[in-house]
C-alpha cells in the first residue's frame, strides 16, 4: 500500500485496522520499565491515552480513539514541510468539532505537529494542502502500518516462537488477541528480548484487541473492530 507525498486520506488503512496493527506492537513491546518511564522519554510503540510511536529523533505520532467510530491521528516526521511552509498551512481547516482542538492547537503553536488526520464514518480526512507542499511526513511516519508485510516484519517474537507472527497479526486484526496467545510468548522470554506478561496484558486491555472495547483517554470504553 503506497502513501503519497504529501499523504492523501485514502492512503491510510481503515482506522480500526491501523489501531489493531499498531496496538499489537504496543502489546508485544510492553514492559514495566516502559510503563514507569515518563511519557516524554518513552520510545517505541506504547499505549496510554491513545497509541504512540516515537523513534527517539525522527518521527513521533499518536492515534486516539474518540468514540462513536471516530479517531484522530497526529504527529510529525522530520520529512514534513508543513510547519515551515509559507504561507502557513492551517492543519485544522475543515476539522470537525469533535476533535480535541485546544490540545492540537497547543501542539501546533509549539511547532510539534506536521499533520493531522481525522476519521469518521469509515473514512479519513485532513485539511486541504497547497500544491506547493512537498511532504507532510505521513509516508515516513505511517507507511510501517499501511502494508501488512511491513507489520509482520516488525514483529520481533524471536526464533522458534511458540506463536507465529502471522497468527498474532490475524488475531489482532480480528480483535481476537486473547491472553492465551500471549502467555506462551511471555514464557519463552523472546518477545522484543523480554516478554513481561503482566505489562502485556495491561496493554492488551487498554487496546481492546481481545474484543472487550478500547479504553478511551477519559477512562470510558468504545468498541473497535476491523470492518
Amino acid at each position: 500500500m503506497t502513501i503519497n507525498r504529501p499523504g492523501l486520506p485514502g492512503d491510510l488503512p481503515k482506522a480500526e485496522l491501523l489501531w489493531a496493527r499498531w496496538g499489537l506492537l504496543a502489546v508485544l513491546e510492553a514492559s514495566v520499565e516502559g510503563e514507569e518511564t515518563p511519557f516524554v522519554h518513552r520510545t517505541g510503540n506504547w499505549i496510554g491515552g491513545g497509541l504512540h510511536l516515537d523513534d527517539c529523533g525522527c518521527t513521533c505520532w499518536t492515534l486516539k480513539p474518540l468514540g462513536e467510530g471516530r479517531f484522530v491521528l497526529y504527529g510529525e516526521d522530520e520529512s514534513s514541510d508543513v510547519k515551515w511552509h509559507k504561507p502557513p498551512i492551517d492543519m485544522l481547516a475543515g476539522a470537525p468539532d469533535w476533535l480535541p482542538v485546544d490540545e492540537l492547537r497547543d501542539l501546533i503553536e509549539g511547532y510539534e505537529l506536521g499533520c493531522v488526520y481525522w476519521y469518521e464514518n469509515g473514512a479519513w480526512a485532513r485539511a486541504p494542502y497547497p500544491e506547493s507542499l512537498g511532504d507532510d511526513g505521513l509516508d515516513c511516519g505511517m507507511s510501517r502500518f499501511a502494508d501488512r508485510s511491513d507489520v509482520l516484519s516488525a514483529l520481533d517474537v524471536g526464533e522458534d516462537a511458540p506463536v507465529d507472527p502471522g497468527t498474532l497479526l490475524d488475531r489482532a486484526e480480528r480483535y481476537e488477541l486473547t491472553p492465551d496467545l500471549l502467555e506462551p510468548l511471555a514464557a519463552a522470554g523472546t518477545v522484543y528480548g523480554h516478554g513481561e506478561l503482566p505489562a502485556m496484558l495491561r496493554a492488551l486491555h487498554r487496546a481492546g484487541l481481545a474484543g472487550q472495547g478500547v479504553v478511551l483517554a477519559d477512562g470510558g470504553s468504545a468498541t473497535a473492530g476491523a470492518r
